[in-house]
Parts: structure tokens; C-alpha cells; sequence
């Protein structure tokens, strides 16, 4: 638990890394959640589009809309004081670079986020956004908001030509200017290589422990999604009394590298 008040940035992220110590991140998408995430020392809070399933109860993340993203990372920036927050844009509302900056200003201007996150190696778009100043997070691994492309939820980069590609695409957005970057359900071999060699802060969710970082949804952490819960996750709801037990739990098993251990890693 931290008593710390003033807001967290990516500078302060980055120097984590180089000193080699843990990011932890989860999800929120209301202003409770978000102050007991905070209370209990979480770094980023990621405002993800994973609401679409976890609170609107669609199958996929596609339906979710910019809208929805402005209202939930507001109610989230609202609560914190110390986290870092990251507002996800969602499906094709980034299809151009133009398009990209349009409502990455609305997460910034109206929800209050520090960061944007978008899905893919969209240099094109990493690259105009920084230029307007406004600060990216990369994802690269499993992209949810392909899924319809992709048929199924299944580990990325598994064979050599796949797993270089996901590399190569890593380089190309910290090169574009993505100063941080989600590794989402690859091998661990793949997330240790990817986080050793670029110079921004990896967050990992699948991607094993030697990332820099961990995210989990938070539902799934919690034990109380509506859908069953993925294998790189861990329910932290055992043998603690409550809710705020099981996020400080969460927090001390990323930041001495217990979690995730090999039965939650590729």
C-alpha cells in the first residue's frame, strides 16, 4: 500500500524498468474500483475496452464504442491520485492516423488519460500521434479487437516466423515513439527476449514473468467475469477476506516476480 499522492508518469515507468522493478497493472472501469486500486499501490490502471465483455456483456470487444471509453476512463481518472492511467481506443477508431488523434483528444481531453493504447503494428498512426503530443502505448501479441480476423483466443507467435514478426513490430513502434507496450498470451521466451531488448517498459498479460510489468482484467483476478477466466490468469480471491486483499496480493506477487508462475505462462 502506498501514500504516495502524486500522480505516477511515463517517466516514472520507465525508470522502474531500468532499475528493475515490477509495473503492475490491472483494469478499471468506475471510480470505486479505480480508488481502491490506487489505495492499494497498482501503478497503471488500464482502462480497457475489455468492458465491452466484463461490464456490457458482449462476446468480443468490438461493439464498444469511443463513447464508452471517454465515460469510463473519466470515472476512473476522477477516483485516482497516484496510478498512471491508460484509456483504450477501440475498434476503428483509429482506421487513420487522423481519425486516431481525433479520439485519443477525447480520452485525453475528456476522460482525463495520461496515455492511449491501440492494438497492431499501426506505425502510421504511432507515429502522427506522438507528433501531436500525445503519448502511446503499443499491443502487440493477441489482439482482441481482431478476433473476428483471427477465428479464436489462442497464443500468438509460437513458431519462429511469428514470434520475429511480433519482434520486429515491438522495434517498430518504440521506434515510431510507443514509449510503452502491452505483450498479450505469447510465449514467455518471447516476452523475456522482446522485454530484454527494447528500451520502453513491456507489460505483460500471458506473456510470462520477465516482462517489466504485468496487466490482468481485473474481473478475472477477482473471480467475478461472466466468462470463464483465461489460463494467464490467477484467482487472488483465495485465502484472502476481501476485495482490497486480494489487488494488494495481486501487486506483491508481480513486484517479487511470483506471478505469473509457469502454470500461468506459455
Amino acid at each position: 500500500m502506498t501514500t504516495i499522492t502524486k500522480p505516477l508518469s511515463i517517466n516514472d515507468l520507465t525508470e522502474m524498468k531500468r532499475r528493475g522493478e515490477k509495473i503492475t497493472c490491472l483494469t478499471a472501469y468506475d471510480a470505486s474500483f479505480s480508488a481502491v486500486l490506487d489505495k492499494a499501490g497498482i501503478d497503471v490502471i488500464l482502462v480497457g475496452d475489455s468492458l465491452g465483455m466484463v461490464i456490457q456483456g458482449h462476446s468480443t470487444t468490438v461493439p464498444v464504442s469511443i463513447e464508452d471509453m471517454v465515460y469510463h476512463t473519466r470515472c476512473v481518472s476522477r477516483a485516482r491520485q497516484r496510478a498512471f492511467v491508460i484509456g483504450d481506443l477501440p475498434f476503428m477508431s483509429y482506421a487513420t492516423p487522423e481519425l486516431a488523434a481525433k479520439n485519443a483528444a477525447k480520452l485525453m481531453q475528456l476522460g482525463g488519460a495520461q496515455m492511449v493504447k491501440l492494438e497492431g503494428a499501426r506505425v502510421d498512426c504511432v507515429s502522427f500521434l506522438v507528433g501531436q503530443g500525445i503519448p502511446v502505448c503499443g499491443h502487440l501479441g493477441l489482439l482482441p479487437q481482431s478476433i473476428n480476423q483471427l477465428g479464436r483466443y489462442a497464443v500468438q507467435g509460437k513458431n519462429q516466423t511469428d514470434a520475429e514478426k511480433i519482434s520486429q513490430d515491438a522495434f517498430a513502434l518504440q521506434k515510431a515513439g510507443a514509449t510503452l507496450l502491452v505483450l498479450e498470451c505469447v510465449p514467455a521466451s518471447l516476452g523475456k527476449h522482446i522485454s530484454g531488448q527494447l528500451s520502453i517498459p513491456v507489460i505483460g498479460i500471458g506473456a510470462g514473468v520477465n516482462c517489466d510489468g504485468q496487466v490482468l482484467v481485473l474481473h478475472d483476478m477477482l473471480n467475478i467475469g461472466i466468462v470463464k477466466r483465461p489460463r494467464f490468469s490467477k484467482n487472488f480471491m483465495v485465502d484472502v477476506n476481501s476485495i482490497e486483499d486480494a489487488i494488494i496480493a495481486y501487486q506483491l506477487a508481480v513486484k517479487d516476480s511470483r506471478f505469473p508462475s509457469l502454470e500461468h505462462s506459455f
